[in-house]
């Protein structure tokens, strides 16, 4: 059992039968009342956020998750499929599970996936991953005071911004959290 002396960011608990993290959290007491702790909390599912209150002592169930490594396949429409490399089960995720998370995973490359009650809910990827560029317009020189960027298309279909200088089959970094160009590879 956990209980709100345990909080912490990134804890996973299960309220409600549904699985959450916690994103922050701030312990408080009032003159006459009891100690209590409010969180913030993101539906590790749906990514809602939730904002609750929380009783100073309060104890809840611990969570049955269970991360496993698994090799990314291929794709067929909305399903993304994966391969457990020890026990070759397959599995697959839909594009609404993955969220945004679909535009950086490759192909034949081994991930996270975080399962909750057995049933496989999301992808742990990396703060960055590289990527190569199927397309961009060539860079055109000319006075500029600021960095100019231009559209790039990557590999696994996401539309990101890069500098001037980057050209087609460069394989680039980019940042997972934000979508966002970091360096040239």
């Amino acid at each position: 059992m956990l209980s709100t002396s345990d909080f912490r960011k990134g804890l996973k608990l299960k309220i409600d039968g549904e699985p959450y993290y916690i994103v922050d959290f701030q312990h408080a007491r009032t003159a006459q009342r009891r100690a209590f702790v409010r969180t913030k909390l993101k539906n590790i599912k749906t990514g809602a956020v939730l904002e609750k209150t929380f009783s100073a002592g309060e104890t809840f169930e611990e969570p049955d998750f269970e991360d496993r490594k698994m090799q990314y396949l291929y794709s067929s429409g909305e399903d993304f499929f994966f391969m457990d490399s020890k026990t070759f089960e397959q599995i697959n995720l839909r594009a609404e599970q993955l969220g945004d998370s679909r535009w950086y995973i490759k192909e034949n490359e081994e991930y996270k996936i975080l399962f909750f009650e057995g049933n496989p809910i999301n992808v742990d990827l990396p703060t960055s991953v590289v990527l190569r560029i199927v397309s961009t317009e060539p860079g055109i020189k000319g006075d500029s005071v600021t960095n100019i960027t231009k559209d790039a298309t990557l590999e696994t279909g996401l539309v990101t911004k890069v500098p001037l200088f980057i050209k087609e089959g460069e394989s680039v970094k980019i940042d997972t959290r934000t979508g966002e160009y970091i360096e040239r590879v």
